[in-house]
């Protein structure tokens, strides 16, 4: 494993002002891949591809939000471990990293939020928090020293293996199944068109939810809650609700603040797969209000 860690990340070459290694070309050459799928993806619609890309949006775009980010990130509730683990593979096939990997860099987001040690900041530019980052995978671990801060799930031969083997299960295996039973639409759509949008939602967490919107809790870093981008992203655009409480599993606090993540857990409290939500109190969030702090400046 040493090994291929040491040939992924040698160096091959150096363009666009930086070094890139093998790691960084294969993730341009599939994001690159992914791109010209959704390019070629309307001139193959079919009304049957389109509603698995759909279908597929929700089941991997749930995936992340909810079993990633709130189940495995932030410990925000608890489910049973043969539903934690499906929705984990779930995730896997966003192609957006192993849990482990995926884990890791959002706990150092939380860490390091905006300052430089953050993994995805836009004090670097919109384009570094959004993608950027990620083609750069020297920075990425370099600013952090790798995954120290996962030995929860390094201890899991389930996360484990996932580790080793994300691209098999997201890529070859999802890919053949969409073929077999499609051809090249289901193929466009359920692995080209759904991998990008699912990809762009969780990217613009890190960059829009940073730059765009509104502030309603001072959290001491640039996180703004988004009315589109809670849409788009499943509840996620939430992002200064979370950075407050980001032990919460609900990030949409009001009832006009949609988050389908939220609903989905709900559901598994109310049929008891759920256990240990946590959410904020109102005390809580009155505590952390910003007008609440502003008015206590001004007297």
């Amino acid at each position: 494993m040493g090994l291929m860690v040491n040939i992924v990340m040698s160096p091959c070459g150096e363009f666009w002002g930086r070094k890139w290694n093998l790691l960084d070309i294969v993730t341009a050459v599939v994001f690159f891949s992914l791109h010209c799928l959704c390019v070629m993806a309307p001139f193959h619609f079919t009304w049957p591809a389109f509603r698995v890309a759909c279908a597929l949006y929700l089941v991997t775009g749930l995936g992340v939000t909810l079993s990633f980010h709130r189940n495995l990130a932030h410990k925000s509730f608890r489910i049973p471990k043969w539903l934690e683990y499906l929705f984990a593979y779930f995730g896997v096939l966003s192609l957006q990293g192993s849990p482990i990997e995926w884990v890791s860099s959002h706990r150092y987001h939380h860490q390091f939020t905006d300052t430089e040690k953050d993994v995805h900041s836009p004090l670097q530019g919109f384009w570094f928090s959004h993608m950027g980052w990620i083609l750069d995978s020297g920075s990425r671990f370099g600013k952090y020293g790798g995954l120290k801060n996962v030995e929860d799930l390094k201890r899991q031969p389930f996360y484990r293996f996932l580790h080793r083997t994300f691209l098999l299960h997201s890529v070859v295996l999802l890919g053949s199944l969409l073929y077999v039973m499609g051809g090249f639409p289901f193929l466009a759509w359920g692995l080209g068109v759904r991998m990008v949008c699912v990809f762009h939602s969780t990217l613009l967490v890190n960059s829009a939810g940073h730059i765009w919107g509104k502030q309603v809790y001072l959290t001491g870093d640039m996180s703004r809650n988004n009315w589109w981008l809670g849409l788009f992203a499943l509840g996620e655009g939430w992002h200064n609700n979370h950075h407050a409480f980001d032990f919460s599993a609900r990030q949409g606090f009001e009832w006009w603040q949609i988050d389908v993540t939220w609903y989905v857990i709900r559901f598994l409290q109310a049929i008891g797969l759920a256990k240990d939500v946590k959410t904020p109190t109102e005390a809580q969030k009155r505590r952390k209000a910003l007008h609440s702090k502003v008015m206590a400046a001004e007297n």
